[in-house]
């Protein structure tokens, strides 16, 4: 198994200077977060905690990504990094932004983009935001045709696939050289959890990936309420060492892609601990 970092995670490292950063680390890729980048701090600037969504730096812009891919492309060879995914929040009723980012997805000569499902809040009848979504990605098969490159879909709570039996439901009816599934187990802390090998015994060929972040629920005395917040990887609920020996045991050879949202260490503390962490995991 290879590793990456996932760009999301990475909110205060520029474009510029991440790959070379990652390398440093020891990984193997990386995965771009694609959306609007925006350049300029907001105001007010928001807590730090925040900044994986609203000022992301290691961010690809949306708005221009095959120039953003090609600039990528020559910062990330340079650094002799690989390319994971690029990893968008696009759904798949956007077949035009989507062959976008398949077109910089060829300029950088990353195999896969990801999409996101519909998310599910109860307003629309779940049978109904599913078969729709079935549709749309029907329509997209010949795009991935076209272009080589896969879509991959995450498994994440506040969705339509917040496991993997729902997972494997929604992409099954595809070929798996087109359509795939990103195993999330930090997610499913959330909502979704299942046996980490039934889920990947169960996706078999639409397993594409794997991201890594933890999780642990905490209880407010106040409120008397549980809830689940981000935790350091290895520190919450996520068997890690479960989920590698379950992926050894398929024969999954992909990336698993860190995903930190977790605020203990800062970013370069984190990227240090999650790739020991992982590395002493798949050596046993």
């Amino acid at each position: 198994m290879k590793l990456s970092v996932f760009t999301v995670g990475t909110p205060d490292i520029s474009v510029e200077n991440l790959p070379s950063r990652l390398k440093a680390h020891g990984y193997d890729g990386i995965e771009w977060r694609i959306a609007k980048r925006q350049d300029a701090p907001p105001n007010p600037v928001p807590p730090k905690g925040q900044w994986y969504w609203t000022y992301n730096q290691a961010t690809l812009n949306l708005a221009n990504v095959v120039e953003e891919a090609k600039w990528a492309h020559e910062l990330t060879t340079q650094a002799g990094l690989e390319v994971a995914s690029l990893s968008t929040y696009l759904q798949p009723g956007q077949p035009a932004e989507i062959e976008k980012v398949m077109q910089a997805a060829q300029v950088i000569g990353c195999p896969k983009i990801r999409l996101m499902p519909p998310g599910y809040n109860g307003e629309t009848y779940y049978r109904d935001l599913f078969e729709t979504a079935q549709r749309q990605i029907s329509e997209l098969i010949p795009l991935t045709e076209k272009y080589g490159v896969k879509l991959i879909f995450e498994i994440h709570h506040g969705n339509i696939i917040p496991s993997a039996s729902a997972a494997y439901r929604l992409v099954s009816p595809f070929p798996a050289n087109s359509v795939g599934v990103i195993f999330d187990p930090g997610n499913m802390v959330h909502e979704g959890f299942e046996e980490y090998q039934l889920g990947i015994e169960l996706l078999g060929e639409y397993l594409d990936h794997v991201h890594i972040k933890d999780a642990r629920p905490v209880f407010n005395p106040e409120s008397k309420k549980w809830s689940v917040e981000w935790a350091s990887v290895g520190e919450g609920m996520v068997n890690f060492a479960r989920l590698i020996q379950a992926l050894k045991k398929v024969g999954y050879s992909g990336y698993l892609s860190t995903e930190d949202f977790s605020n203990d260490r800062d970013t370069e503390g984190k990227l240090a601990h999650n790739i020991s962490y992982l590395r002493e995991l798949l050596q046993d």
